[in-house]
């Protein structure tokens, strides 16, 4: 099977392409640094041809609400045209838990914009909505972070490995169409600056975490459940003092 990974270079993609070539499958990279540019359209054509599936990891260069949407847009209506041209079976996207929760934080809506694309695209589709990686969680803190404080909302909080993200997304992408979406989350529900301020201590980080329900999260204010699944979801096996060792060994 030739499977196409678009952002195949990244956190995320890069585990897919090991994943997918460890089982035999024809695992292409698809990214600006392997020649082909999602924003333009150049490679698209090619590197599709003879394409089964397309997992579309990639990312925005910029947060800033106007550059995400225009990223996740433009891109995700020149993949899309490239896959219905080369007759691709399987498109895959992963997307975020809680989008439609906060639809006031332009990130999210960007995410949210791509998946209608995708939905209406015609090319049969899986959607895996994923939590927070645990590879964010100090750019989280810092995005937070107001002196030597980080203001943190003492919501639900439920946070995955890079590793078990990529186990699901591969699964899924060998498998059926959903014509749907999935959701996965770490195996531990937490609060949110619970979670935050281990993540600091274990780093050796002095910073001061403060439970603060009016902390915004990349600018929106978070209910409850805004960050975590709201039924049945597929759980990860790598908990975060685990993932902490694991990171130092290597």
């Amino acid at each position: 099977m030739k499977i196409v990974v678009i952002g195949g270079t990244g956190l995320i993609g890069s585990k897919l392409i090991r994943r997918f070539a460890a089982h035999g499958h024809d695992a292409v990279a698809a990214a600006p640094n392997t020649g082909v540019n999602t924003l333009t359209g150049e490679g698209l054509d090619e590197v599709l041809t003879g394409a089964d599936v397309v997992v579309d990891v990639s990312n925005s260069p910029s947060f800033e609400p106007a550059a995400v949407l225009e990223f996740f847009t433009t891109s995700t209506t020149n993949v899309l045209a490239a896959e219905r041209k080369a007759g691709v079976g399987h498109h895959v996207a992963l997307s975020i838990v809680g989008t439609e929760r906060l639809p006031d934080n332009g990130y999210f809506a960007a995410k949210i914009a791509q998946e209608n694309l995708i939905t209406s695209s015609g090319v049969p589709f899986s959607l895996v909505h994923a939590t927070q990686f645990f590879e964010f969680t100090i750019g989280i803190a810092d995005a937070a972070t107001t002196g030597s404080q980080v203001r943190i909302a003492p919501v639900k909080y439920q946070p995955m490995a890079g590793d078990d993200v990529a186990d699901a997304v591969a699964k899924v992408a060998v498998g059926t169409p959903l014509n749907g979406r999935t959701e996965i989350a770490g195996p531990d529900q937490v609060r949110m600056d619970e979670f935050v301020r281990e993540a600091l201590s274990l780093a050796g980080d002095a910073r001061e975490v403060v439970a603060d329900e009016h902390a915004t999260y990349f600018g929106s204010e978070l209910l409850e459940g805004s960050l975590v699944p709201e039924g049945e979801a597929q759980l990860g096996h790598i908990h975060y003092a685990d993932w902490v060792k694991g990171q130092a060994e290597r």
